[in-house]
């Protein structure tokens, strides 16, 4: 009768957890953080706080401490894991997960002539279009978008290539000088390709100057030092031209000095060898 009693006033109070300890007392559910070491029964139920990656989310008066979830492969830790909620992963960037496969797959890729619609995320692929309407797209990308055709000026540049959903226009300036005519106005002269082209003009011609000037110095060294080799050349000239008494110079018409004394010297001595000697007997005679 003691029991009946105490399970009746159990049934008439209010229990969150549902069950009731052997004494009749509503079991205690642990909070999120903490995990039930010892479940209630005889005694009340007892809770820790969850520790060393460990988590517990809900109220319970069963549950105990989950390990927390590890990120690996192709998985990324988006939120960490912290006593009261497990880790949160999702798809490493570039990949997106599948749910149909229930796994990461690569972003799709749009091809040329294509543009991104909408961005690839961890829940989804990339979402591909058309490039119409003067856009165009020229290279593999799961990021970029179709993009604006190139509008070329009419009045300083001509279109060689038309855009297209797979590339862009092609604009080329006019060649410095050329005339275009605009909505039917005066024909003009474009400056912007003139004063380009004016660029290397000017370069050569002070590269050109800087040569000049450094020639120009570079003779007036070289005659400079001509002009002061010139007057040693005559002091020399002159000291070998000097006349003395015994000898003088004469000079011929080729340039070539001759000691006079000296041939004066050497005609005496031919001439001495020439006369003939007189005899011994003769000689004799005379003494």
């Amino acid at each position: 009768l003691a029991l009946a009693s105490k399970t009746e006033r159990a049934l008439n109070v209010e229990c969150d957890s549902g069950q009731f300890t052997t004494g009749g007392e509503c079991c205690m559910e642990c909070p999120p953080g903490e995990g039930v070491v010892k479940e209630c029964g005889a005694a009340q139920t007892v809770c820790a706080q969850c520790l060393d990656e460990t988590y517990s989310e809900n109220y319970s008066h069963t549950e105990k401490c989950k390990p927390c979830t590890q990120c690996t492969g192709l998985m990324r830790m988006e939120t960490p894991c912290t006593d009261s909620n497990d880790a949160k992963c999702v798809c490493k960037y570039n990949f997106y997960f599948n749910s149909v496969s229930g796994r990461c797959e690569p972003c799709t890729v749009c091809p040329l002539g294509q543009g991104v619609y909408s961005h690839c995320d961890a829940y989804h692929d990339t979402i591909c279009e058309e490039c119409v309407d003067e856009t165009f797209s020229d290279r593999e990308s799961y990021l970029e978008p179709c993009l604006p055709c190139t509008i070329c000026e009419e009045d300083i540049e001509t279109q060689l290539a038309e855009c297209t959903p797979t590339s862009d226009s092609v604009c080329h300036p006019f060649p410095s000088g050329e005339t275009t005519t605009s909505n039917g106005g005066a024909p003009h002269f474009l400056g912007r390709g003139f004063n380009e082209n004016l660029i290397p003009i000017y370069c050569s011609i002070l590269a050109a100057g800087v040569v000049g000037l450094v020639a120009y110095f570079v003779f007036k060294r070289w005659n400079s030092c001509k002009q002061n080799k010139q007057p040693a050349n005559n002091r020399a000239a002159t000291n070998n031209q000097m006349v003395t008494p015994e000898g003088e110079k004469l000079h011929s018409d080729s340039g070539i000095s001759v000691d006079t004394q000296s041939l004066q010297e050497q005609q005496q001595h031919a001439q001495a060898e020439a006369q003939p000697q007189p005899s011994r007997s003769h000689t004799l005679e005379q003494i």
